[in-house]
This record gives C-alpha cells, sequence and structure tokens, in this order.
C-alpha cells in the first residue's frame, strides 16, 4: 500500500514541476515555445485516446495512472535539460 500511495505523491510532484517547466517556457516565447504548445495539444489528444482504449479493455485507474505518469517522466526528463 506505502508503494501506491508514494507513486501517487511522484506523480503529482513530477506533473507539477512539469507544468512549472512547460508554463517558463511558454512565456519565453519564440519557436521553442510554439513547438511546445503544439506538442502540449498533441500529447493530449493522444493520451484522451490511449485513456479511452484502457477503460475499455477495462483496465484499473492505477494501471492508466502508471502509464500516463511515464509520459510525465518523459516530459521531464526532455524539459530539465
Amino acid at each position: 500500500m506505502i508503494g501506491f500511495w508514494r507513486h501517487l505523491l511522484m506523480f503529482s510532484t513530477e506533473s507539477s514541476c512539469v507544468i512549472v517547466l512547460r508554463t517558463i517556457k511558454l512565456a519565453s516565447g519564440g519557436p521553442p515555445a510554439l513547438d511546445e504548445a503544439c506538442r502540449i495539444l498533441t500529447e493530449k489528444a493522444v493520451a484522451m485516446g490511449e485513456s479511452s482504449v484502457r477503460a475499455a479493455r477495462g483496465k484499473s485507474p492505477v494501471a492508466m495512472a502508471f502509464a500516463y505518469r511515464r509520459t510525465v517522466r518523459e516530459n521531464l526528463r526532455r524539459l530539465s535539460r
């Protein structure tokens, strides 16, 4: 059970960091900001489709959160460089 709560804590922390880093990138303007805005929209559309498929297959909400956390971690690594 502790692993579940640790996962949720890390997921929320990583998500907050990604939001801050993306906001900074968007506020800086220029072509990188435009690229990031397009990436955000694309990722949200893909995430919605994947979540729908997982829900239709009967996956648990925890399994869906684990999958979404992978994307958040990838974004955090990319934005932290």
